[in-house]
């Protein structure tokens, strides 16, 4: 018989699998603000932001960086459909400091030019890297 108190949380990008574990709770951003899922929350499926996802378990915590897609969750399974997402031993602080200031000079170079396709982009890029440099240092 399946434990009804905990939930089977699953991250996938294009990729491949990120992150799979048995959780009490998830708590993820999603466009509409954040949202805690625990055992026999009823099915769902929502937009994600760019931000951190909490996979809580046994007086434990995992987070992962997770930059958009969206989550499906039914029947105890959490299954996040990510653009990108690492967890927080994969990120290489030095890298996503670099890509911090690129995105940063991106933003700069585009208001210069009022390039507004390209400042959306930046602008995206540099809440990713920050995304990854908090998750990296908790």
């Amino acid at each position: 018989m399946a434990d009804n108190s905990v939930i089977t949380v699953s991250i996938v990008t294009p990729d491949g699998k990120v992150y799979e574990h048995t959780a009490s709770m998830i708590v993820v951003s999603t466009q509409s603000g954040q949202l805690g899922i625990m055992a026999n929350h009823v099915p769902i499926i929502a937009t994600l932001d760019v931000d951190e996802t909490r996979v809580k378990y046994d007086d434990k915590e995992d987070d992962i960086a997770v930059n958009g897609g969206f989550l499906e969750f039914s029947n105890n399974v959490a299954t996040i459909v990510a653009d990108s997402a690492e967890t927080q031993n994969d990120i290489d602080i030095a890298r996503a400091e670099k890509a911090k200031k690129n995105a940063q000079q991106r933003i700069e170079e585009a208001r210069q030019r009022q390039d507004k396709a390209a400042l959306d982009r930046a602008q995206v890029a540099l809440r990713r890297a920050i995304n990854r440099i908090n998750v990296a240092g908790k």
